[in-house]
This record gives C-alpha cells, structure tokens and sequence, in this order.
C-alpha cells in the first residue's frame, strides 16, 4: 500500500511556508498542491508584496489530510469536493477531540456558521479551510435515481 512519510519541519516557529518548502514537507509536487487550490479544496494565502503563495501550518495539515484521503482512502479530488460541502468538519479531518468541539455537539450546522456564536476547536481561519471554500457548491440530490437513458416504455 501507499505510504508517504512526511517531512519533519526544521524550524517549528514559522508561521508561514512558501510552496517549495511545502513541497518538501509535505512529500508532494508543487504542481500537485497548485491543482489541489484550483479545485478549491486548499486557499492559500498571498504574499502582500510578491503575491506568492504562503502557507500556514493548518494549510499543510489540510494537505496532509487531502493526501491522505486520496491515497489512502481512494477518494478522488471531485469527490472530497462534496464530502467537505456535505460531512462535518470533525468527521473530515479526524478531530481527536471532537466531542469537546461545539460543532460536533450541532451536526446540522456547518462549523463556520457555528463559529459566528460559539468557538470551536479549530485553530485555522474559516475562510481558508476546505470545508468553507466548498460552501458554495451547487446541492443536489446526489443520492437520488439515475436518469433513464433511452425510451422508457
């Protein structure tokens, strides 16, 4: 089976990484993290002066996540796409302390909603987590029928 070690961090008090040195952390392609934010499953941020991308340790452990979902679980980039719009944040990303989260205690709200009135136990920003990016993803039925195809008689 598929195993990536990652790469330990040398200096553990950087706040932000550009994408080589993600790349390296990680044990992934920088055109591999690229088509993972094109598919809206990341959202870096941007350098202020150089608009590069920078990454900050919970963009590199969303990645370590979206990694692992893929080749561990053989998920595939469009479908972690509706998981992050449909499943809890807490059952995504394996909270080890989800009971303790205000989220897990209201499943039927997504976390970023939750948070405008009580904190959870996520340390990242919303705005850059993969369950918000997705929160505008058309919802259908996607348990439903399959169309007939041809004459129905």
């Amino acid at each position: 089976m598929y195993q990536r070690k990652p790469r330990k961090l040398a200096n553990n008090n950087k706040l932000y990484f550009s994408i080589g040195e993600v790349s390296k952390i990680v044990d992934l392609s920088q055109k591999t993290i690229r088509d993972y934010e094109r598919m809206g499953l990341i959202r870096p941020r941007r350098a202020p002066k150089t608009n590069n991308r920078i990454y900050s340790m919970f963009d590199i452990g969303q990645i370590q996540h979206i990694t692992r979902l893929i080749h561990e679980e053989g998920f595939t980039l469009q479908c972690l796409r509706y998981i992050f719009h449909l499943a809890p944040c807490w059952n995504v990303f394996g909270c080890e302390v989800k009971e303790q989260c205000s989220a897990f205690r209201n499943p039927n709200m997504p976390c970023y909603e939750i948070r405008n009135s009580q904190d959870t136990l996520c340390s990242g920003s919303c705005e850059f987590c993969a369950i918000y990016i997705n929160r505008d993803l058309k919802r259908k039925k996607i348990l439903d029928r399959p169309t007939q195809v041809g004459n129905p008689k």
